[in-house]
């Protein structure tokens, strides 16, 4: 089902399967899935950015972010094992393949928000809030927990088209990162903070200030992503696609430099994307 806001502006809440949203604004068109709160879509101007197909588009990770090493979440009241779906490690969270609840939308705007699964030991829930603009996009999820504390991370997982027209050539990757995490043989940071390296890369890179990365693909397209967040995974060893991941930890980090959310407060974070 593909629902579109009314043309006052107003839409429906939303909650059963399958309910996909399309955001308008100017020339840009964003479809939104209530499956893993995922954009399946961005087109600006005709040109479509986001690299299409289930496991693609642009996904929210909570409450951690890439990989947990052996999927183990070492927290002070035990360990929880969790499916490892990277082997050996868990990957990306709990939360991209269930169905989130549409809470509303307008034509440019959406909000929806998904319980943690139950796999997760804590109880909690994960809301995002999505806006188009003619000039760019931004995405904010919120993290809370309910009854007990928890370790939390959040970020998304966009997968851009790595050339997007016949003319724009392969996509450029430019950032300034204050270090990047040495990548083990097991692909997870050592702890061991290192200058940047030649790609490809599939590594984290620590941003302080704030991510700030931008792509470039010649004279047809550039973007800046941008996010409070002061990690980023950067992936560009798989053709066809490259990834620019803004997130609140390194890999691994809901064990080795926890965040935790609190009852009554809310682990929360931005990006904005501007072209």
């Amino acid at each position: 089902m593909s629902t579109t806001a009314s043309p006052d502006g107003a839409g429906d809440l939303r909650s059963e399967p399958g309910s996909d949203v399309e955001l308008r604004a100017g020339d840009v068109v964003a479809h939104l899935t209530d499956l893993g709160g995922r954009l399946t879509s961005l087109s600006v101007g005709g040109i479509d950015i986001l690299e299409p197909g289930d496991r693609f588009g642009c996904f929210p990770m909570a409450p951690w972010c890439g990989r947990m090493r052996d999927g183990e979440l070492r927290s002070a009241d035990g360990v929880h094992r969790f499916p490892r779906n990277d082997p050996p490690n868990a990957i990306h969270g709990v939360v991209r393949d269930r169905r989130w609840r549409m809470r509303e939308f307008s034509a440019s705007t959406a909000a929806m928000d998904v319980r943690l699964d139950p796999a997760w030991p804590y109880l909690g829930s994960v809301h995002q809030e999505v806006e188009v603009r003619p000039d760019g996009l931004t995405m904010r999820l919120r993290v809370s927990a309910e009854d007990k504390s928890f370790p939390a991370q959040a970020g998304w997982h966009p997968w851009f088209r790595r050339q997007l027209t016949h003319e724009s050539g392969s996509c450029r990757i430019g950032f300034d990162p204050a270090w990047q995490e040495e990548r083990g043989d097991d692909h997870l940071p050592t702890g061991r903070r290192v200058e940047r390296r030649p790609g490809p890369w599939d590594d984290c890179f620590g941003m302080p200030d704030g991510v700030d990365v931008r792509l470039d693909w010649g004279d047809v397209f550039g973007l800046r992503v941008e996010s409070d967040a002061r990690w980023v995974v950067v992936y560009d060893e798989r053709p066809g696609v490259v990834c620019v991941e803004p997130q609140t930890g390194p890999p691994d980090g809901i064990n080795s430099a926890p965040e935790m959310v609190l009852p009554g407060t809310e682990l929360v974070v931005t990006t904005n994307w501007s072209w």
